[in-house]
């Protein structure tokens, strides 16, 4: 026993979500079918924005990289997960897992850092209608998406730098269905406090900055919106702002949950995991359908591609 827990750890064992065959296969289920909507949604909205022209306006464009991430955000955990919920053995090498940690970190920061920038964009679409096209210019648009995609490579790497560095001897159980780095960061060990204090500080950095822009460009488009005399005008002005306020809502409240903690509270209780499951499966498969159900252009767009494909010539 005591030569095994000197050795290093070669995979990590995922407790996973329930216990049991029949509530296995029901997740299992149900999973998979929020995953194919997931695919499907945001692959469409992917789709619809990149071949129609009315579509091509910098809130679209950062709406397609939202779906870009959505789609690989929710790939880098779900497939793993359904098919550990149909294996009795659910362990995952090292390697894959530090990989896995390192991805999902990439594009969770990068989704924190582009709703930042899309909020930027309602404020200046807002309150500076007259100058939106030199403001939200197309090598402004293009330099923003790409440092939200930047960021979160680089902020990863850190992270899970700090987080690999440390030794992981003997314990290998992860209270958790995929590999997270404040779980897999519990199992060193070596003291772990250095590790969860980068963890804290890069995670308010990337979650807190562009919260704080997300509630400064609000707050100036309320006092914008409230300036408007015409209902109908505030009702317009309101309704562009909806949908982005409703997906910030739903990642932001989990993540925030999730990473802001203090490190004391125990995730043994199952909260941890009903939280991780809302911001990796739930949120991407939203979010192309709050979009889409709530715009009228996305709409539009839709049942044109779709009367295109059912009524063009057979060839």
């Amino acid at each position: 026993m005591e030569q095994w827990n000197q050795s290093s750890v070669v995979e990590f064992i995922l407790l996973g979500l329930a216990e049991g065959i029949l509530a296995e296969t029901a997740l299992f289920v149900l999973f998979l079918a929020i995953y194919l909507v997931t695919l499907v949604g945001n692959s469409m909205m992917v789709m619809l924005i990149g071949t129609e022209p009315r579509l091509h306006t910098p809130m679209y464009f950062f709406l397609l990289h939202l779906s870009l991430l959505d789609l690989c955000y929710s790939s880098v955990t779900v497939p793993q997960m359904l098919a550990h919920l149909l294996s009795r053995h659910k362990a995952m090498p090292f390697a894959r897992c530090a990989f896995q940690m390192y991805i999902f970190l990439v594009f969770g920061m990068a989704e924190c850092v582009l709703l930042g920038v899309m909020a930027y964009d309602r404020y200046v679409a807002i309150c500076h209608p007259l100058h939106y096209t030199s403001i939200m210019s197309w090598r402004f648009c293009s330099w923003t998406a790409g440092a939200a995609w930047a960021s979160g490579i680089i902020n990863s790497l850190i992270v899970n730098a700090f987080a690999l560095r440390l030794p992981y001897r003997g314990q290998n159980l992860i209270n958790q269905f995929f590999c997270e780095v404040p779980a897999v960061i519990k199992l060193a060990s070596a003291d772990y406090t250095e590790a969860e204090v980068v963890v804290f500080v890069f995670g308010s950095f990337l979650l807190l900055l562009p919260f704080i822009l997300i509630a400064a460009s609000y707050a100036r488009i309320v006092v914008a919106i409230l300036r408007i005399r015409s209902a109908e005008g505030r009702r317009r002005a309101a309704s562009t702002c909806a949908s982005h306020l409703i997906v910030v809502s739903l990642f932001y409240g989990t993540a925030l949950f999730a990473y802001m903690r203090p490190s004391s509270v125990s995730s043994a209780t199952g909260q941890d995991k009903a939280v991780s499951v809302f911001y990796t499966v739930v949120t991407p498969m939203m979010n192309p359908l709050i979009y889409s159900l709530r715009n009228k252009e996305v709409k539009c767009a839709l049942k044109k591609l779709l009367s295109r494909k059912i009524f063009s010539p057979v060839t």
